[in-house]
């Protein structure tokens, strides 16, 4: 890597890590999400055979891609329960006021456009502009099944997580609807390679708690 661009990745890395640690400080369930939907994004990226710049650009976006919460009023970004619809009109503002952060900065154009767009739909019903297909940018496309993923994995106030089994078939019903079809595939794999990974992990918990009675 140049030296010009290892300033480049440095800073922007740099200014990435101050702003999620800003959104994390104020909303316990981002903290760590960022993250995993950054690596779930680099999986799907690496099944896909996505490589280079292109890669890191969406690598970036997934890191900020809630960047915009911090726009949003404490009340509703801490509320255990469900969001009425009034707050839940409010929430969908985030990716806009995440593009409006972002794209102040000549540098991060590009990043701020696939975090505008990581809530739209194949199917055209998502916000905020209601995009359909390959009218969405492929990073935000890969960072929306990502997003689903971990949200889905992930326990909240009002429900438990998903098994790995559920989250994969609400993928699989989501394809061609809610997510870009071709990710479906690539989503399964790492699914599939998850379960197994937690099936061996628990297996071996069971071995050492039988070894140590």
């Amino acid at each position: 890597m140049e030296t010009a661009s290892f300033f480049f990745y440095q800073v922007t890395h740099g200014a990435i890590d101050c702003l999620i640690a800003a959104l994390e400080a104020r909303d316990p369930y981002t903290r760590g999400h960022s993250s995993r939907v950054a690596k779930l994004t680099e999986l799907l990226l690496r099944e896909l055979g996505v490589k280079g710049w292109e890669a890191e650009l969406i690598h970036l976006a997934a890191h900020l891609h809630d960047i915009g919460k911090i726009g949003v009023p404490d009340e509703i970004l801490r509320k255990p329960g469900k969001l009425t619809p009034a707050e839940w009109a409010k929430m969908q503002e985030h990716p806009v006021i995440g593009y409006r952060i972002l794209s102040r900065s000549s540098s991060l154009k590009e990043i701020a456009r696939m975090v505008l767009y990581h809530h739209e739909r194949w199917d055209g019903k998502g916000y905020p502009e209601g995009l359909r297909a390959e009218a969405i940018p492929f990073g935000s496309r890969v960072i929306a099944v990502a997003d689903a993923i971990d949200a889905m994995l992930s326990a909240r106030p009002y429900r438990p997580p998903l098994t790995i089994a559920e989250c994969l078939a609400e993928i699989e019903r989501g394809g061609g609807s809610q997510f870009d079809p071709l990710l479906v595939g690539p989503a399964r794999r790492i699914l599939m390679r998850l379960e197994k990974l937690r099936s061996r992990l628990r297996k071996e918990a069971k071995r050492l708690e039988h070894a140590g009675a």
